[in-house]
Parts: C-alpha cells; structure tokens; sequence
C-alpha cells in the first residue's frame, strides 16, 4: 500500500471531547455575541441537560431564538420558516444540539442568515460564497459526525432523493462532543449511527486516490483518500472494533459501557473528520434512493449495502482493506494482506449482523425488480460516483444493488485485478 502524497484536513476550529465537556459552552461562545440560535429536536429539547445548556447561555449575557422541532427527514421548507421568522434578527452564532439532522439544519441556517438566498442555491459542492453565521455543534448521538464535516443533506419535495450541500464555510466553528448527551440512547439508533461511523471509516480509507496537483483542494470540497484522511479513517476503524457491540447491547459493568460510548463518540468525530476531505463512495450513493424507497434510517441503508460495496471494491484496495482487517481486530487468522482483504468485509458482515443491522436490501424492505432504478438514480449522486475506488457506471451498481437484494456478495468477486482510479 503506497502512501497517498496528499494530506488534507478542513477540521472545525476547536473540538473539546469528553464526559461533562457540554458544560463549558459559554466559554466557546464568540466574543460580542448577543444573539444565538438554539436549533435542536423535541425530544432533546425537553431533556434537563438541554435547559441547562440554555441556562450557560443566558448566563452568558447572549439572548437566544429557539427552533425544536427539527424533523428526522429534515425538510428544506423548515429552514425557509425558520429564515423567514428571523429575517429582521442579527444572530452571532448558531448552536446545532441533537443528532446529524439538527447539526445539519444549523450549517444550512447559518448560511441562509449570512448570504440570503434559499437552500437550493447552495446544493451540490463549493457553492456557498463565504463564512457563514458561526456554528457550534453538539452532537447527541455517536455516527453522523456532522460535527466536524463540511456537508449537510437535507430532503428537498422536487428531488427524489436526498441532496447535499458541501463547504469548507460550514464546517462548525466549534464541536463539543459530551458522550454523556450519548448515554440515553437505544440500541437501535446506537446500531445505526454506529454503522455510519463505520462506513465512514471505510469509505474514506479506501477511496479514490487523485494527483495531488495544486488546487485541487480548492477545486474539490471532498479529495479522496489523504494521508491526513487515513489516520483518523484508521482510527475510527479501531475504535468501532472495539466498542460498538458494547455500545449497542450493553454491559453489566458500567464503566465498560460507558467507555464504550466515549469510545464511539470518538468514533464518530473521527469518521467525521475522515469523510471531511476523503469523502464517501458507492454504499451512500445507493443509500440514498434506497433510503427514499423504504423510509429506513441512513445508517441502516448504508450498513445493509456496505459488505456488497466491500465486496466489489475489494480488488481495488487490496492493502487498505487488510490495513482495516488489522483496525477492526479481522485478523486473528495470520495471512497476507490477500486472506486479509477478504477476512475484513465477512467481519463487518458479521459485526452488523450481530448488531442488528438487515443483511440485504430484502431484509430492509426493498421491493424486488427496483435494481436497476437504483442504479439510475445512484449513478446521479455524482460526487459519491466519483470518489469510488473501483468505477461505477449504472452496470456496475446495478449488480452491487442485485447482489445486496440477494444477499449473494459472491456474484460480487472478481478473479481478476480491477481498474482502480
């Protein structure tokens, strides 16, 4: 495995992690602010660690409007509502608290309060003119890793799929990441997110690998695979391998379980910062369509597709899939990095398995005879098309969809060296 001759990393400005950490959010406030946008859910904004949080705030001297409905789907029409309810009101900072769809929600606000407009002008990459109202982020649950992203995706009623809008100028200025915000949550949406986590690991490792000429980090939001990338990719990986089943199921010692969410807290800020410059590929373009057919949760769609998009791409990224062998603890049986690549994608199958993530797209409820749609509607994703290790056409998904509806990740296998770029 040749090391990438590129590093890259768009980090949010201050990331402060740990056990009470939520607590010190005033003193990340910015200087002079008077006026902050809370943007969180229903449910967290009836938790008392969310009043306390506001209370820090007030505290602090600085006033705050309050959006807590934000919905799981994260329609663009409550953006537009809650930009046309603070048209005539300066904001000095956004705070996004919950899960990736209220951090989210917070990135697009925050650009629709600087630079006007509405979400559908900035769709798609380095669309975004400038330094949006600074965002900090707080993160309920451990996967999206929006908090240290430069994307947020929202659903949009004239598209038939979710769409994103990628920007080094939505980076949050700040993330605090208290796994105590995690500890509540169940093991569905812990399985889920996790998976996210996961798949961001792995999609940023082993993505394409483009010639570092110069401008391509301004020209690109999202690289491919990065020196700087691969250790946090690396390092998510093995934090996973660790502590996922933990977090999912439990334990009867609860200072293993709650090492096991800080754990995935980590986890998921890693992910995040990995997905940042590296990028995602095939198991998010096929989400997407899959996710609008059957109304089921990102991290599950992307989970269910994972192994099969291992399984195609594998041929492409021999050394990387056995470098995560070694992250994700895949490699008691001694073998080269060949047995290795091979050992990782059945130890993943099974993990998520074990966690209750579906294993075929069936299992998820997608109708049957939907391959090729899927294929057509993915190969629409471009971004994810082209940060692909191995190249896509609608062939190509067609069959990775097939074989993730069939369960049957051997029509997958190639005996021959594919194409990679």
């Amino acid at each position: 495995m040749h090391p990438p001759t590129l590093g890259l990393l768009r980090p949010p400005g201050t990331i402060l992690m740990g056990r009470g950490q939520r607590h010190a959010l005033a003193l990340h406030l910015p200087p002079g602010a008077q006026h902050a946008l809370v943007v969180t859910d229903a449910r967290m904004s009836r938790e008392p660690a969310f009043a306390a949080m506001m209370q820090q705030v007030e505290e602090a001297g600085v006033r705050h409007s309050l959006v807590a409905d934000v919905q799981s789907e994260l329609p663009v029409a409550d953006i537009v509502d809650a930009q046309k309810r603070l048209a005539h009101e300066r904001v000095d900072v956004v705070i996004g608290i919950g899960g990736g769809t209220c951090m989210d929600f917070a990135k697009v606000i925050a650009v629709l309060l600087a630079h006007g407009g509405s979400p559908q002008d900035y769709y798609g990459e380095n669309a975004v003119p400038g330094p949006a109202v600074p965002v900090i982020a707080i993160p309920t649950t451990a996967g999206t890793g929006s908090e240290a992203t430069p994307v947020a995706v929202v659903s949009d009623p004239d598209r038939e799929m979710k769409i994103g809008i990628s920007s080094p100028y939505i980076v949050p200025v700040t993330a605090i990441c208290d796994p105590e915000l995690t500890d509540g949550a169940p093991p569905a949406l812990t399985a889920a997110v996790g998976t996210d986590a996961l798949s961001h690991a792995i999609e940023s490792f082993t993505a394409i690998r483009r010639t570092p000429k110069p401008g391509l980090a301004s020209e690109r939001v999202f690289v491919g695979k990065s020196l700087l990338a691969d250790q946090y990719a690396l390092a998510a990986a093995a934090a996973v391998g660790r502590s996922l089943k933990t977090a999912v199921h439990g334990n009867s010692d609860p200072n293993r379980l709650a090492a096991a969410r800080d754990d995935m807290v980590f986890a998921a800020t890693a992910g995040g910062l990995a997905l940042g410059t590296g990028g995602t590929a095939a198991a998010h373009a096929l989400q997407y369509p899959v996710g609008a057919a059957t109304h089921t949760p990102h991290g599950v769609g992307v989970g269910a597709l994972l192994p099969y998009v291992m399984e195609f791409n594998r041929p492409a990224r021999v050394p990387e899939f056995a470098a995560l062998a070694r992250a994700l603890g895949a490699d008691e049986r001694q073998g080269d990095d060949e047995d290795l690549s091979h050992a990782v994608i059945e130890h993943v199958a099974l993990l998520l398995s074990d966690i209750g993530i579906p294993a075929t797209l069936a299992d998820l409820g997608m109708p049957s005879g939907k391959e090729r749609w899927l294929a057509t509607q993915a190969i629409k994703a471009t971004r994810l098309v082209e940060n692909n290790p191995r190249e896509l056409d609608a062939d190509a998904l067609e069959a990775i969809a097939a074989a993730a509806y069939r369960g049957d990740r051997a029509s997958l296998r190639s005996a021959t060296p594919a194409h990679a770029h």
